[in-house]
């Protein structure tokens, strides 16, 4: 049975590229990943746990639009022969920009009246304004509203879907398989890995440097895209049993993910461990989209789980800030206590952001949409 529509792919920008806010097409589970990837962020920030890997729910984010925006991609060419890309940018602007800027300018306007402990830097500013502030980060990370740091990823979306419709088009027209799309953009993650060696065991390069450009994390992205194009959970047919994905691989998955958590090199954590991780969410998205039902998969479907899944772009956006603001006017709480409000704030927000500005520009987007 189809899910309701609060579940579709543009719920998030992070992972949708501008279907139909309208669309039936809904992929189980997905919702609930979207709520894991941003607990895992947002605890991370909170600092309730010191070692708690809050770079890997990123690079879940990145996984997560990698796979939907080309299977999203995939539909539209598989029904038309093309791609419209003016259509593309349109959805993605209404989706994106509206949230981003208003978060943007609130948190600056706050800081600059002082209700934000902070500075405003023009250049700093201007950076996230323009989607090039994962680069000015490492060069420079201050002058921007507190906890408006988590920019960084967004522009690195920014910058891979500039180019990326263009190759996946190419690809099409080109009439390269599945599976030879697949392997190209295999190549270009491995291409983006060797890159990062060179850069680390070469040249030195910061971890800061490795971490927030776009040049050495759109791997993580890539990997999502390889998965859409070939053995797409959602399209293709099932290689294997249900057996051997529950059973074999995907605790092979939750292994590689662990031990990237644990080996503790600065090499290896800065080199290897993006990629490891890109391989381990392979037969983990797999299984908890060809199987809902089994194991722990039904928890990703919880309605309060799909909620905060739905809320997840806003609740990324405003989450760090919110965070820094009640440890400033809240200093003598708990940690646990501060997460707690912190939390509570946030989805207040992110759902009020939802409510004025995402669904009325849903059905604005709906007017550019093939589907």
């Amino acid at each position: 049975m189809e899910k309701p529509l609060t579940s579709s792919p543009e719920s998030n920008p992070h992972i949708a590229a501008g279907a139909n806010a309208h669309s039936k097409f809904y992929i189980p589970s997905l919702d609930g990943l979207r709520t894991v990837a941003f607990l895992i962020v947002f605890l991370s920030h909170a600092k309730v746990a010191e070692l708690f890997p809050g770079g890997f729910g990123v690079t879940i984010f990145f996984f997560l639009s990698g796979y939907l925006i080309t299977t999203i991609l995939r539909r539209e060419y598989d029904r038309y022969q093309t791609i419209d890309f003016k259509l593309f940018y349109t959805r993605r602007i209404l989706r994106i920009w509206p949230a981003f800027y208003l978060v943007l300018f609130l948190g600056a306007a706050l800081t600059v009246l002082g209700f934000i402990q902070g500075e405003i830097r023009l250049p700093a500013f201007l950076s996230q304004c323009l989607h090039y502030n994962n680069y000015y980060t490492i060069f420079s990370p201050n002058g921007t509203t507190p906890g408006s740091g988590v920019y960084w990823s967004l522009a690195v979306e920014e910058h891979f879907y500039l180019l990326f419709p263009l190759l996946y088009l190419a690809l099409r027209k080109l009439r390269i398989t599945p599976h030879r799309q697949m392997l190209v953009l295999w190549g270009l993650c491995l291409a983006t890995l060797l890159w990062r060696c060179l850069q680390v065991y070469s040249f030195g390069a910061s971890s800061e440097r490795i971490f927030y450009a776009t040049d050495t994390r759109l791997d993580s992205i890539l990997f999502g895209c390889a998965l859409a194009v070939n053995n797409n959970p959602m399209l293709d047919k099932q290689y294997y049993s249900q057996k051997i994905w529950n059973y074999l691989l995907l605790p092979i998955g939750v292994i590689l993910i662990i031990f990237s958590f644990l080996y503790r090199s600065p090499e290896f954590q800065q080199t290897f461990r993006y990629s490891i991780q890109g391989i381990a969410l392979y037969p983990i998205f797999i299984t908890a989209i060809r199987f809902p039902d089994w194991g722990l998969f039904p928890l990703l479907n919880l309605n309060w789980m799909r909620f905060l899944g739905v809320l997840s772009y806003s609740l990324y956006l405003v989450h760090y800030t919110v965070i820094f603001t009640v440890k400033m006017y809240l200093p003598q709480l708990h940690k646990f206590m501060q997460a707690g409000i912190s939390l509570l704030i946030s989805v207040g927000l992110a759902y009020m952001i939802y409510h004025f500005i995402e669904l009325p520009l849903g059905r604005l987007r709906k007017k550019f949409s093939r589907a």
